[in-house]
């Protein structure tokens, strides 16, 4: 079942204990793939990527208390991997798409804008998203166990029907690494040779140039605003307020939030990065009730960053597909349950359901149909 609005924590802090170390890894399923291809294909460097996102995971679970993610931009990992930008893509290019997603959060969070413009999208509109992406993800989840058909099945079986003491995160976990050693044997000799070795990543802007920033502009960060508006500042605003409304956010504080995420990456050389409710809901499927999940994920990330940049590639192939797509697809399950408050108005059903069909495709695109197809519904125009 979807999670209820969770109990406050005692004395408002954050919580730092094994059912938080579970919940901290429930959205393994999204970021190590982007991270893989971001290494591999556009040779970024791993010490950046990590401490990005280590460094924006620790300051948002400390600033929202709540396990509020940090994740790839999925429409610029998208285009920067695939070649779907229409040009070669460097790792500069990457870090100009960060710089400038920053400015855009940022002005459209100080200003107000983002407020304002998140006012227009009725209640339907906005849990149709959320129900679009959690299809979107037990879809791509159930793509990834395809990897090993059985072995998919078995682990998502285990997984529903579990009954240990021991969250069920940490077993996944502890499969994974067993999955790949026995399919693999040759990686534990690989693995004992790993040393911590410090290393510092490079400051990223002074080797971006203005011709970068626009190319990031125009080829990446601008195509993703939209996905950007939908997913990681509507839809997680709301997530956020229905299962913690203790320690409610507003969409001018998750723009800024997302501004300042984006300058802190960029800066060490990282990747354009966002809020998202299908994050937040791994992290609470998988037991994080506190902003303690985000910053236990953001310290074992800094650390890899710091101590095992050099190593990361091998450390990364402990997590076979079919458990990552096991971890996406109860993530997607968990978010898609979270829209079942629609109401019995018959526009409100047809707009929540043809705004996740939408959702499916492109969030965008599912926002702007969502907000036309209920005022058209509201005032006559359109009869579902």
């Amino acid at each position: 079942m979807s999670a209820e609005p969770a109990a406050p924590p005692a004395n408002g802090r954050n919580r730092y204990d094994l059912a938080e170390l579970s919940g901290a890894f429930g959205d393994l399923g999204t970021l190590v793939p982007f991270v893989v291809a971001y290494l591999a294909i556009v040779k970024m460097d791993p010490a950046g990527v990590l401490l990005g996102f280590g460094g924006a995971m620790i300051a948002t679970g400390l600033w929202y208390r709540t396990p509020f993610p940090v994740q790839p931009m999925k429409a610029i990992g998208a285009a920067a991997v695939t070649g779907a930008a229409g040009a070669a893509v460097t790792p500069a290019i990457v870090v100009g798409a960060g710089i400038a997603t920053a400015a855009i959060w940022l002005l459209l969070g100080l200003t107000g804008l983002a407020r304002r413009a998140a006012e227009w999208i009725p209640k339907p509109a906005l849990l149709g998203v959320v129900l679009g992406l959690g299809f979107g993800f037990m879809l791509e989840g159930i793509r990834m166990m395809s990897a090993s058909p059985w072995l998919g099945a078995a682990l998502l079986a285990f997984a529903l029907l579990a009954q240990s003491r021991l969250p069920v995160m940490l077993l996944l976990l502890a499969a994974g690494v067993g999955i790949t050693l026995w399919q693999d044997p040759a990686l534990a000799s690989q693995a004992a040779l790993i040393r911590p070795d410090w290393r510092v990543p490079s400051f990223g802007w002074p080797g971006v140039t203005a011709s970068d920033i626009w190319a990031g502009a125009v080829l990446l960060a601008l195509p993703q605003l939209p996905l950007t508006f939908g997913n990681a500042l509507v839809a997680i605003t709301g997530e956020n307020n229905r299962l913690f409304p203790d320690r409610p956010v507003t969409e001018r504080k998750v723009a800024i939030s997302t501004g300042l995420a984006n300058a802190w990456s960029s800066a060490v050389g990282g990747v354009p990065v966002c809020h998202g409710a299908g994050g937040m809901a791994g992290h609470v499927k998988f037991g994080a009730r506190t902003g303690g999940a985000t910053v236990m994920v953001g310290a074992v990330l800094a650390v890899l960053a710091l101590f095992f940049a050099d190593s990361v590639h091998i450390l990364l192939r402990f997590f076979p597909e079919p458990v990552l797509g096991v971890i996406l697809f109860l993530a997607g399950a968990e978010l898609a349950l979270s829209s079942r408050e629609h109401g019995e108005e018959r526009v409100g059903r047809f707009v929540l359901l043809t705004t996740a069909a939408f959702t499916v495709v492109h969030v965008g695109v599912a926002v702007v149909f969502g907000i036309l197809a209920y005022h058209a519904s509201k005032r006559g125009w359109l009869r579902p």
